[in-house]
Parts: structure tokens; C-alpha cells; sequence
């Protein structure tokens, strides 16, 4: 008779049931392990008979086969070995072979017998739930697994402990939820001088969760500004905070159950790879634009970053998810972000204008933005041109106005959005109802133009200043710039600023001659 136990295998954020079967039959003593296993899963036998060992078990003589069904979905990691240990010691008698039934388990063994943490707890519980199972997991996943309401958990330190559980030895108390933390202080809007026009555009780019991009010479302030912009946003809605953990627990970063309202922040070096932006690599793992979902992704020194790395960014801010193909799966990941880049206006950061002008420009300039390509620009809904920081600029007392302000009229703004989309029938709800991402009729509904701010935008379209994409984006700037004001419909005035931060040409944005 072979013992059963349920286990998982992660596709992306989700996760697909994997029932373990072991039977015990003649033959010589060997522990063979089938089911489309990669290396990980195959050492499993290893690391099982060791942990047998430390626990004064011995493997019967017999030939064991471990069975991990459906046979043609693939396995990694090395949270196999505890549901393959659990099923060898209830086919050994070690553990009553029904006392399984109604658990998942997941976890990784050590060679003395404890259970090593794992990643993706919190996918892995969720999905227990969903078939109606509790899970089984390491006492370090413990706090994390328990943020999956209603899902029944058992967190052992060692299989000592969880042997002596389920043969009545010893009780196992269920986890409690970690921690919930606010995160870092955000760093205040006060504390960049000067650079009124781009302090503007971050307002408006957090209002709407519009795409922006800083291009300036070194120190005129893009990085700050952008290190201030989740300062501006709402924390994240439970919802948003379900989301975001669940990728953060695929890739192992949730400590001891700890989760944050903060919106994540991500800035990779610019000597990031394809794989690491939108995910991939040997096991298929979460990308930068996935580890930011429902927060920003900074890309600083844009044109530095590798062509084809950028542009695999096209696909995910226009779906706002990420699906990675290999020869035998399709790994999805979401990948909602709000991208914010910063570059200097030439390689030798100065441009072709001012003090310490390029000397070679305008080539310099068309050579160095053109490592950017237009499709990219044209989903980035701001794009302002930052002068160098004076002197006099210096000198000045810090701003009346900083993050606290400015993040008031943010949240403004987004209940208007949210309230709008409330009142509409089939609107899009939650982060979809911002105007950031609205389309389609629900766009037209809520962004419906004057007279003249249509006639505006019609004529930069026939003039060629702005693609099909970038009219859809106008309009969606157009409404948040009314939003800010508290303005019912969209006027010309707002069409003109929305218009005024799009880029049509590399050069052009860099020497102030390609805005609208």
C-alpha cells in the first residue's frame, strides 16, 4: 500500500498540487525518486537518509519509490523532502498512514532532522486552503504561512517534534501572523532645492501612477526626486498587500513573517541583465518589475542599461505582468509598476546648452539617447527636462511645502479616481480605476475633452508630436492634472500641460526643442 501526501510546485506566484506517493517493495535497498525532478529534488533522497540517520531511523531494505504526480510537471527546489520523508515514515509505520490525510506539507531537511526554512509559505498556504488542506511547513515559515486566513498550519522545528505530534505525544500550537510594519521613514520633498517644474511632475505622476522620466546633468536632483516619490503614494490596500507579499515570498524575501504597507522600491545597477528585470533564469524566478508590483521600479542611468533588457520592459507596462516561456512551462508574474528612469542628457552628462557644454553635440546627444528606443519613451507618460543646480538654488531655506503636502493632495486625487470609478458601471476597480491605467471606453467616459483642448490635442496629432499611444497617454495626464485641481471635466489648460511632458524625439528633449 503506498502513503500519500500533498505537496505543491510553484508556477510563478501560483501554486499546483503535487501528491507524493511512496511504496515500499522488494528488491535491493535503494530510495529512487520519479516525477520530472531537477537536481534538488533528486539530492532529496540524500538529505532524507541523512535526516533518517540523525533521528536513529534506519531506511527499511527495501526498494523505495518516491512518486511526485502529475509525472509530466516540472519539480524544483528542495521543499520535496519533507512531504517525501513524511509519506517513507507513514509507509514504514512510523507515523500512522491516515494521520496525513488533510495536510500539505513543504519544507527543506537538515541532516540532524530539523526543517529548514523554504520560500513561497504564503503561495503554498494559499493554495492549501484552496483544496481545503492545512499545511505542514518549517517553524521559520510559520509566521509568514499564518497571514493565509483559515488555512489550518503546523510549523515544526524538527520531525522529532512532528512525529511526536501527530502520535500523541506532543501538541503543536498554531502559528501566529508576523509582524506588520510601516517601513522606512520617507524621505522628505523639503529636502531638494529648487526644481519647481520637476517637483510638479512628481505630484502628478503619483496622483495618476504615470510613468516619468528625470533628464538632467549629474546633481540636478533626479535621483532624490525619485527616491521621494513613494513618499507620496498610499500604502498598499490589503488587497495590494496580499499581491505583493506572495511574489516576495516565491523569491524568499519575507523574514520571519514580516510584511510591510510600504510600496516596494526597486533600483537595479544598470548592468542588470533581461533576466533579472522581467525574471527568468535556471528555476524561472521573479524579475525586478515583479519584486516591484504595486510599487516603483527606478532605472537610473537609462541609456546605460542593455537594449534588450530595456526593452523587455515594453510588454510589462503596457499588461502589467511578466510571462516567461521555456521549452516546458510558462511562468506568469505580475508586474504592475510604476516605472521612473533618470539619464543624463549625454555621456558626458552635460548636454549641448549651459556651462560645461557638451563639445560634441548635437551627435553626442542623438548617439546616447538613441541607446533608448522609441516605443520605450513613447509608454513614458512625463518626461521634464532638469536644469543644473545653482548656486542660488543652494542658498535658499528649504521649501514651504514638502512630502506631507504634496503626498494630501496625492491622496486627493486618487479618491476622486476611485470614487469616479465607483459611480460608473463595469469601471475598473481598486488600482486599475487609476488614470494611469484606464483605456477604452472608461477612459473616454472620464477624460471627455472641451472644445478646445480636444482641437489641441487633435492638432499635435495631425502634426505628428504624438503616436496613437500617446494619445491615449495624454489624456490619461490630462485627467490627473484636472484631478489635482479638483476640476470636474478637462480643459485645454490641463490637455497644454499633458502635451507639455511628452517627448518626441531624443535630441529634440534634450536640447528643450521636442516638447509639445
Amino acid at each position: 500500500m503506498a502513503a500519500r501526501v500533498v505537496t505543491v510546485a510553484f508556477e510563478g506566484v501560483e501554486a499546483r498540487r503535487v501528491d507524493v506517493e511512496v511504496q515500499l517493495t522488494g528488491g535491493a535497498q535503494v530510495m529512487v525518486i520519479v516525477g520530472l525532478g531537477d537536481k534538488a529534488v533528486a539530492e532529496s533522497k540524500e538529505r532524507v537518509r541523512g535526516a533518517f540517520a540523525g533521528l536513529g531511523l534506519a531506511l527499511p531494505p527495501k526498494r523505495i519509490v518516491a512518486n511526485l504526480a502529475p509525472a509530466d510537471l516540472p519539480k524544483e527546489g528542495s521543499h520535496y523532502d519533507l512531504p517525501i520523508a513524511l509519506a517513507v515514515m507513514a509507509a514504514m509505520g512510523v507515523i500512522p498512514i491516515d494521520a496525513l490525510d488533510g495536510w500539505a506539507a513543504m519544507g527543506e531537511l537538515s541532516l540532524d532532522g530539523r526543517i529548514a526554512a523554504c520560500a513561497g509559505a504564503l503561495p503554498a498556504a494559499m493554495a492549501a486552503g484552496a483544496m481545503d488542506l492545512g499545511l505542514i511547513c518549517p517553524e521559520a515559515c510559520g509566521p509568514e504561512a499564518a497571514w493565509a486566513g483559515g488555512t489550518r498550519i503546523l510549523a515544526p522545528r524538527s520531525l522529532v517534534a512532528l512525529i511526536n505530534h501527530f502520535r500523541g505525544g506532543q501538541l503543536l500550537s498554531a502559528p501566529s501572523p508576523g509582524p506588520v510594519i510601516e517601513g522606512e521613514a520617507a524621505k522628505d520633498l523639503r529636502d531638494v532645492k529648487g526644481q519647481e517644474h520637476a517637483k510638479r511632475a512628481l505630484e502628478i505622476a503619483a496622483a495618476g501612477s504615470h510613468n516619468l522620466l528625470f533628464c538632467g546633468p549629474p546633481g540636478s536632483g533626479k535621483s532624490m526626486l525619485a527616491q521621494r516619490l513613494p513618499g507620496l503614494l498610499p500604502p498598499l490596500s490589503s488587497h495590494e498587500l496580499l499581491e505583493t507579499s506572495m511574489v516576495h515570498s516565491v523569491a524568499g524575501l519575507i523574514a520571519k513573517g514580516t510584511l510591510t504597507r510600504a510600496r516596494p522600491y526597486r533600483a537595479p545597477h544598470h548592468s542588470a541583465s533581461m533576466a533579472a528585470l522581467t525574471g527568468g533564469g535556471l528555476k524561472a524566478k521573479p524579475g525586478e518589475v515583479s519584486l516591484a508590483h504595486n510599487g516603483v521600479l527606478f532605472l537610473d542611468e537609462l541609456p546605460e542599461f542593455g537594449v534588450q533588457a530595456l526593452d523587455s520592459l515594453r510588454g510589462p507596462l503596457e499588461t502589467g505582468e511578466v510571462m516567461v516561456a521555456r521549452a516546458n512551462a510558462h511562468v506568469r508574474y505580475p508586474a504592475r509598476v510604476q516605472l521612473v528612469a533618470a539619464m543624463n542628457p549625454c555621456r558626458c552628462g552635460h548636454g549641448g546648452a549651459g556651462r560645461g557644454a557638451c563639445g560634441k553635440a548635437p551627435r553626442c546627444l542623438r548617439d546616447y539617447q538613441g541607446r533608448v528606443s522609441g516605443p520605450l519613451m513613447d509608454r513614458i507618460d512625463l518626461a521634464v527636462d532638469m536644469p543644473a543646480v545653482t548656486a542660488a538654488d543652494l542658498a535658499l531655506p528649504p521649501p514651504s511645502e514638502g512630502t506631507a503636502e504634496a503626498a494630501a493632495r496625492v491622496a486627493r486625487a486618487r479618491r476622486l479616481q476611485l470614487e469616479r470609478a465607483e459611480a460608473i458601471p463595469n469601471a475598473p476597480m481598486g488600482a486599475e480605476a487609476l488614470n494611469g491605467r484606464a483605456e477604452g471606453r472608461y477612459l473616454e467616459r472620464i477624460a471627455d475633452l472641451d472644445e478646445a483642448g480636444r482641437g489641441l490635442l487633435a492638432r499635435a496629432a495631425e502634426a505628428g508630436q504624438i503616436s496613437a499611444r500617446g494619445w491615449t497617454r495624454v489624456l490619461r495626464l490630462a485627467r490627473t492634472i484636472a484631478d489635482l485641481e479638483g476640476a470636474a471635466g478637462v480643459r485645454r489648460v490641463h490637455v497644454a500641460e499633458a502635451l507639455a511632458h511628452r517627448r518626441t524625439s531624443a535630441l529634440g528633449a534634450a536640447a528643450g526643442e521636442g516638447v509639445v
